[in-house]
Formats: structure tokens, sequence, C-alpha cells
């Protein structure tokens, strides 16, 4: 048995009446989102009729994300006259802190107490010794440290590195200059 077989007359005909004064809805396109696109202008709302209110509904158009914004003051390459007036010595290295015999986190624990240390000192540029690895392949520290200068961590302390002068360690080394402190 259906619903409306258990309508009454009078219910059928304030059925049809309701029934005919809705008119349906068009069908609508979901909103194209494009990465990096400039969030679109929500469409108007109808005005509302009356008391009864759609509940729960989602909007028809779906908000564009926004692209990732440059992460600021990520660590650059130093300047080639900077790095040519540390490894001439002209600019002080005023700290150095050499990470061989540390594990990876350790190393990585102990750069960054170091450098947030050298910045609440004063220090402007420091030189991290990472060593060359096993047999000059590379080892791990030295694999890790640009992503750990570059890193949230530090992020508000090293303004940039560059690979340290032969005299100074040559490929197992880095200068690093540091933002002033706040």
């Amino acid at each position: 048995m259906s619903r409306r077989d258990d309508l009454s007359p009078e219910d059928r005909r304030i059925w049809a009446r309701v029934a005919g004064s809705v008119t349906p809805s068009r069908p609508k396109k979901a909103a194209r989102i494009v990465p990096g696109a400039v969030d679109p202008e929500p469409p108007a709302a109808p005005p509302a009729r009356g008391p009864v209110r759609a509940r729960g509904v989602a909007p028809a158009y779906a908000p564009a994300v926004p692209a990732p914004a440059r992460a600021r003051g990520v660590p650059e390459e130093l300047e080639p006259r900077r790095q040519r007036r540390l490894s001439r010595e002209r600019d002080p290295i005023e700290a150095r802190i050499d990470l061989h015999g540390h594990g990876r986190f350790q190393a990585q624990d102990a750069l960054t107490a170091f450098l947030i240390g050298a910045q609440a000192r004063g220090c402007r540029s420091v030189l991290v010794i990472t060593g060359q690895g096993r047999r000059g392949g590379g080892g791990v520290i030295r694999a890790s440290v640009h992503e750990w200068l570059q890193g949230p961590a530090l992020r508000g302390v090293v303004s940039g590195f560059a690979p340290a002068a032969r005299r100074h360690g040559g490929d197992g080394a880095l200068y690093v200059t540091i933002r002033r402190g706040a």
C-alpha cells in the first residue's frame, strides 16, 4: 500500500496545490577547483520564503583551496661576497660546532640548541662541521643538515648557509649566518 492511497480526497487536493506551487530546482554543476585560483564569489542565496528553511544542506559551490604561500624566512645561499669574506676571515667566525661522533637525531638536537644559543649570544656567523662521512661518500649528518637548517625549528634563527672553504673543512663544513635576535 503506497502513501498516496492513505490520503483522503481533501488531502489529495491540498497536496496538489502545494505540489503545483513548487518549482523544481535546476541541477547545478560543481564548481571547478583550480589550485592557486582566486576564490569565486559565492552565488547569491535565494530569498527565504516563510519560516521553512533547509537545514544541513551543503553550499552549491566549493571554496577554492588557497595556494600554499612561500614559506617566510627560509634560509638561502649566502651571497658570494659574504661567503668570500668568511672564507678569508674578514668576517669573524664567532662559534663552531663539530658534529663528528653524533647520531643523526643527537646531531640534529645539538645543532638546534647550538644555533639558538648562538643567536641568543648575538653571533652573526658560525661554522658547522659535519664531516664527509665514511670514505668521503657523504654521511647521514652531512646529507641531512641542509634540511635541518631550512626546517621550521630553525627558520627564525638561520638566515643563510654555504659550503665552507677548504681550510675550514671544505665539503664537510658549512658557514651559517644567523638572524639578529628579536
